[in-house]
């Protein structure tokens, strides 16, 4: 380490290199010394540990990007070594019913018709659901239904009554909604069939509940057997039945205007009910 006044070893310096520190040079003006360090990455590595984000292999030494194995996760290590997380364009898979790639220009959405009918989609149009396993559902489907019901009593001959539009006997169904999500209109179809016998003379009229709808009379000299009156209704004045509920129908036969000993023996009863929830 030359300087003024210190030189042909009259003012010599040592300097001695430590771990991993290496000297050269004898320290004059024309050969300094020169100090160098080399610390292996074996020296290192201790040193460092991975972290969030950051995977560290000890044994090799290598740093790298830890990547999340998270379902939606689209981080990627792109072609040339970096990170790259890839624009929605051409990225989303659309199937039946959706349209579009997710980019700006294309986004994704449902892939509707046009409206063809003369009222608003506001005004007439129905909804759409998402169900329990994330399904897209529609409104409920519609439901007609059709049943009979029929009952056939037979009677030890009793006679017609003088008043008009007596009860003669009751039919009583119980009618259910079939559909558990919506209100149904029931709609009945009622048909009475009473079975009389006219003496010489005698007259009888039947029907249903205040309707007198068959009327008779035997102007003949011998009793008329099998005399068969049948009352057949349908009634538009529809009422309503609640989701799933149930409620009693009656059909109720009756006669009238009953003379000259006429009897009847026999009534069947049929119910026709259906039932439409739209």
């Amino acid at each position: 380490m030359a300087r003024c006044g210190c030189g042909g070893g009259q003012c010599d310096c040592t300097i001695q290199g430590g771990e991993n520190v290496t000297v050269s040079g004898s320290g004059s003006a024309a050969n300094p010394y020169v100090v160098s360090a080399d610390v292996p990455c074996e020296e290192v590595r201790a040193c460092l540990s991975a972290g969030n984000g950051i995977t560290f292999d000890q044994a090799t030494g290598v740093i790298a990007s830890h990547l999340s194995n998270q379902a939606g996760n689209n981080v990627t290590v792109g072609p040339d070594g970096g990170l790259l997380v890839p624009t929605a364009g051409g990225q989303v898979l659309t199937g039946c019913g959706l349209t579009g790639n997710g980019s700006a220009g294309s986004p994704v959405k449902v892939n509707t018709g046009t409206w063809p009918h003369a009222c608003t989609v506001d005004a007439g149009g129905g909804g759409v659901y998402c169900d329990s396993q994330g399904r897209l559902r529609s409104e409920p489907r519609g439901m007609v239904e059709f049943t009979s019901y029929f009952d056939t009593r037979t009677y030890n001959d009793p006679p017609i009554p003088a008043a008009q539009n007596t009860v003669l006997d009751t039919f009583t169904v119980t009618v259910t909604n079939p559909d558990p999500c919506r209100p149904a209109k029931v709609y009945t179809e009622r048909e009475i069939d009473v079975y009389l016998v006219l003496p010489a003379g005698a007259a009888a009229g039947t029907g249903q509940a205040s309707d007198e709808m068959f009327y008779m009379r035997n102007s003949g000299t011998s009793t008329i057997v099998g005399v068969h009156a049948q009352g057949v209704k349908f009634l538009p004045e529809a009422f309503t039945l609640g989701p799933g509920a149930t409620a009693p129908v009656s059909l109720a036969a009756t006669g009238g205007r009953g003379a000259g000993g006429a009897y009847y023996y026999q009534i069947l009863f049929t119910l026709r009910v259906m039932t439409i929830s739209l």
